[in-house]
């Protein structure tokens, strides 16, 4: 008896320590269980989550588009700040233009006023021979030519100085002559100036558009990079400032010459 217990004794133990060792297995995964229970929970949405999740391939092809395409839209930005600098310069030359037209336009009115002025008085009398005639012709053709050659006549205005049409009268005193050409060259003064006027208003326009443009290049290259384009100091933020109106532009001189000295956008 003895012995058949000496026999069992080890095989017994060993089957207690393999009971206590798979209790105290039991007891670690209840306690984790109840201590972090969502650790072990089956979670099917989860792993769909991670299946449509893009892979490290997809991840690296998509960063290299975005670099590609942040690098188009700096490009293009790039450009269109170009162009933006282009236009405003075309504007500030336009803009000059208005200025030198109206100045000239002053002048000749000066002009009218005071020979009006002048006209008003008794002319001198002269004998109204052929001569005279003739003299008093070649004096209108001769002022008329001058004008042209100083650009204050058109060649459809010396066309009728030379036809003798639309109240161009050789017969007339150089006095009244005189006063007849400078009204003529008055009124293409003030059309050359209207001409001016509506060029300077296109190009205000199209550098207005350009300014959007770039600036609009800009923020979405800002937003595709992270970063600011670098800014450029020599474009005027043309929708920012009070544009001059038509007496600012005939009284002061011009607002705006070279390049601004603060940044466009």
């Amino acid at each position: 008896m003895q012995s058949i217990l000496s026999a069992a004794l080890p095989d017994l133990s060993r089957a207690v320590v393999i009971w206590l060792s798979l209790l105290g297995v039991v007891g670690v995964v209840v306690s984790v269980l109840l201590l972090r229970p969502g650790r072990f929970r089956l979670d099917p949405g989860a792993r769909i989550r991670r299946a449509a999740m893009p892979s490290q391939l997809e991840r690296a092809q998509d960063e290299r588009e975005q670099i590609r395409y942040a690098q188009e839209i700096a490009v293009a930005a790039a450009r269109a700040t170009t162009t933006a600098q282009r236009r405003r310069a075309e504007w500030v030359t336009a803009q000059e233009a208005v200025e030198a037209a109206w100045q000239t336009y002053q002048a000749a009115e000066a002009a009218v006023r005071r020979l009006g002025a002048a006209a008003a008085m008794p002319l001198p009398h002269t004998a109204r021979t052929p001569a005279e005639y003739v003299d008093r012709e070649r004096y209108l053709h001769r002022a008329a030519l001058d004008a042209y050659w100083r650009r204050e006549l058109s060649v459809e205005q010396l066309s009728e100085v030379f036809a003798h049409r639309d109240g161009w009268d050789p017969r007339l005193h150089p006095v009244e002559q005189e006063l007849v050409l400078q009204r003529a060259i008055r009124d293409n003064l003030a059309a050359r100036h209207a001409a001016a006027r509506e060029r300077e208003q296109v190009a205000w326009r199209a550098a207005e558009l350009a300014v959007a443009a770039a600036r609009s290049l800009r923020e979405e290259a800002h937003a595709a990079t992270g970063r600011r384009v670098a800014e450029s100091a020599s474009v005027l933020p043309l929708s920012e400032v009070a544009r001059p109106s038509a007496e600012q532009t005939r009284e002061n001189k011009v607002i705006a010459r070279g390049r601004a000295t603060v940044a466009a956008f």
